[in-house]
């Protein structure tokens, strides 16, 4: 009998995590798509939880502030690319071949979290400090991953270069389905993948 109560102590546990994690993620993606429309100042705790389907406080379970949360989403969001693209360069054979797999997996990541990328462009500035540093670091450490790549296949080309490429890369992945979509243009995502692809290659391989 008792290791009947415990197992279903235990499984009444693992479900409240469950939920609570499933929260904490409703919340981040209503806050993704809520600042991207208004902006993190037009934002209201009580927005977040109507968005999310709770209570304006029951947002305090989970995010001590607005500012948390949006330190949360954007850290996570740093925290994704540059694990992502540690795992390409440890999957890949070569740089050439890497290099081609740091592409896809950005236009990948771009064309999938416009709203997120337009919250880092805008409200970046409405972060802690300590998060602003994390999310600066996180960011510093993806960008190195693509100047150690094209360095590999480069080796001519000083990395100041090679930074102001993967910058301008980018910029130029990062902004396009933000455009398509605010401009109800008739690219969908699986057109337009091939095409910033082929365009940031361009950028990076021909100087």
């Amino acid at each position: 009998m008792s290791s009947t109560r415990n197992s279903m102590s235990e499984s009444a546990g693992n479900a409240r995590t469950l939920a609570k994690a499933n929260r904490r993620a409703i919340l981040l993606d209503s806050a993704a798509a809520l600042f991207a429309q208004r902006g993190f100042n037009g934002v209201s705790i009580e927005d977040l939880g109507t968005a999310a389907g709770v209570s304006g406080p029951a947002v305090y379970r989970h995010f001590s502030s607005k500012q948390a949360l949006l330190g949360a989403l954007l850290v996570g969001v740093s925290e994704d690319l540059l694990a992502g693209g540690r795992a390409v360069l440890q999957r890949s054979d070569d740089a050439g071949t890497a290099l081609r797999a740091l592409v896809a997996f950005h236009v990948d990541f771009a064309l999938s979290q416009p709203e997120v990328i337009r919250v880092q462009d805008r409200d970046l500035d409405a972060l802690s400090a300590q998060d602003l540093r994390q999310v600066r670091l996180l960011q510093r450490g993806y960008v190195e991953l693509w100047v150690q790549v094209l360095g590999t296949m480069f080796p001519d080309r000083d990395a100041a270069l090679r930074r102001l490429q993967a910058h301008a890369v980018f910029g130029l992945i990062n902004s396009t389905p933000h455009s398509v979509h605010l401009h109800g243009g008739r690219f969908g995502a699986v057109a337009a993948k091939p095409i910033l692809e082929a365009m940031a290659w361009a950028g990076l391989t021909r100087v």
